[in-house]
């Protein structure tokens, strides 16, 4: 290994150094603290480092301090003819891998050594492992390792090179944009724009003008000739979001562009021919909207050459924990926030609606509020602590007041418990209710007991 070694005994600091030497070993040796961080701070990788504690410039706490504030990886051997507990336990507290007091045996050294070695190549293979894992989690910027998202992975990897028209199928907030840019990013394409239509926000007039641009003075308002999205993808890839949404009547002229890949602008006449791959998503079944008259047939059959079904967040549960800390460490701002078991066990029971945005937006929510490093039940949101909780609106006339009064109970309980980490005497004295009654209504209502009953 290259072993930094500091001590201002200049004996026992070239003799420490010849052994190290004779055991393999790359030494740097230095008297002067300062000229050691300056060395560290300019060098290539130390792996260990040997430090004395009692030295003229700096103890060796700071010394420590300063070596792992430039590099966290190295460790950092302690040695002091000052030895105690207490200073023992500062300085392993501090980052020391660990603690020698003189006079030892060069032997013991080496043995630190060796470990040190060994501690190394189990790091180096967690990140080969995690390296590899993240092979199998992530496409582009999609993440997942369920099964489900890995087919998807696999069948992304197949359509991507090629140039059929693709049908992303799949709720608001599954992250159908981000599987429009992984498709497009791995394509022969992605050296061209990717250009995006969200054809749910626009009328049908300015959707037109929006896809295939217009004339100057095609209407009122046109002052200059616009440029349409279609022009702007050429040799690229054109995103048509909630396509579902198109009007009928411009479906008619969209599909007439897909079919001979040539289109006007608003008021012309002159035709441009097109080299567009065209990526469409959908929010609803357009099969149901076929029959139901409201999209086209042929333009459905069009838009569908490759469908691509992406799972709402509640069929892949598995993926929360991965998506989780993805999104926390995304929005922590450098800071380690962990969720507790718990807290994980009500994510993993949420319904989550708005599939993975809402995920992301309460992890955003929590890296912002929460102090702690720490993400427990009384942090999280009713609405996800009481996963289907009713409206009372929905229960009249389907239930009977004691139906519905026993309801209400049980989710005021539920939230009662999660909001005092499971505490049932604390939630007791939320619910304003003796403790006993408690149990007796966790026992009638039929909820698991989280916690103790605490005295």
């Amino acid at each position: 290994m290259n072993v930094l070694l500091l001590d201002d005994e200049r004996a026992l600091r070239i003799s420490l150094a010849d052994d190290l030497r004779e055991a393999g070993n790359a030494v740097f040796d230095f008297a002067s603290p300062s000229a050691a961080i300056e060395f560290l701070r300019s060098s290539g990788e130390i792996h260990a480092i040997v430090t004395d504690w009692k030295m003229p410039e700096m103890d060796g706490l700071e010394f420590l301090r300063l070596a792992k504030q430039g590099d966290p990886d190295v460790q950092v051997i302690l040695m002091t003819a000052y030895g105690t507990v207490q200073t023992a336990v500062q300085a392993i507290k501090q980052g020391a891998y660990d603690f020698l007091v003189k006079p030892f045996e060069t032997e013991e050294l080496l043995l630190v050594l060796d470990r040190v070695a060994q501690y190394r190549g189990l790091v180096e293979e967690n990140r080969r492992l995690q390296a590899k894992l993240e092979e199998h989690t992530r496409y582009h910027r999609l993440l997942g390792r369920s099964r489900s998202m890995l087919r998807l992975f696999e069948q992304l990897a197949i359509i991507a090179p090629s140039s059929s028209a693709v049908l992303i199928i799949g709720e608001t907030g599954t992250g159908k944009e981000l599987v429009a840019e992984a498709i497009h990013a791995a394509s022969p394409r992605r050296a061209a724009a990717l250009v995006k239509v969200s054809c749910a926000a626009l009328s049908s007039e300015i959707l037109e003008s929006e896809l295939f641009g217009h004339e100057k003075g095609a209407f009122t308002g046109a002052f200059r000739q616009k440029i349409g999205r279609f022009e702007l993808a050429q040799g690229g890839s054109i995103y048509l979001d909630d396509v579902d949404d198109i009007p009928l009547a411009l479906q008619v002229k969209l599909l007439r562009v897909l079919q001979e890949r040539v289109m006007e602008r608003v008021g012309g006449t002159a035709s441009i021919s097109l080299d567009v791959r065209v990526i469409a998503s959908t929010k609803s079944d357009l099969r149901a909207r076929v029959a139901e008259g409201k999209f086209r047939d042929d333009l459905f059959y069009r838009l569908n050459v490759v469908p691509v079904h992406l799972p709402p967040l509640r069929q892949r549960k598995e993926d929360i924990p991965l998506l989780a800390a993805h999104f926390l460490k995304k929005y922590a701002a450098g800071r380690e926030i962990q969720i507790t078991p718990r807290a994980m066990d009500v994510l993993l029971s949420a319904s989550w609606p708005g599939n993975v945005r809402e995920l992301e937006h309460l992890m955003e929510r929590l890296a912002l509020t929460v102090p702690p490093d720490s993400i427990d039940c009384t942090h999280l949101p009713e609405e996800i602590l009481v996963p289907g909780r009713p409206e009372v609106g929905s229960l009249l006339g389907e239930r009977s007041l004691d139906e519905i009064t026993e309801e209400l109970a049980r989710q005021v309980i539920r939230v009662a418990l999660a909001r005092t980490g499971g505490n049932k005497t604390k939630a007791a004295e939320l619910l304003r209710i003796p403790p006993s009654t408690l149990r007796s209504r966790m026992e009638k209502f039929g909820l698991e007991e989280t916690a103790d009953l605490q005295s």
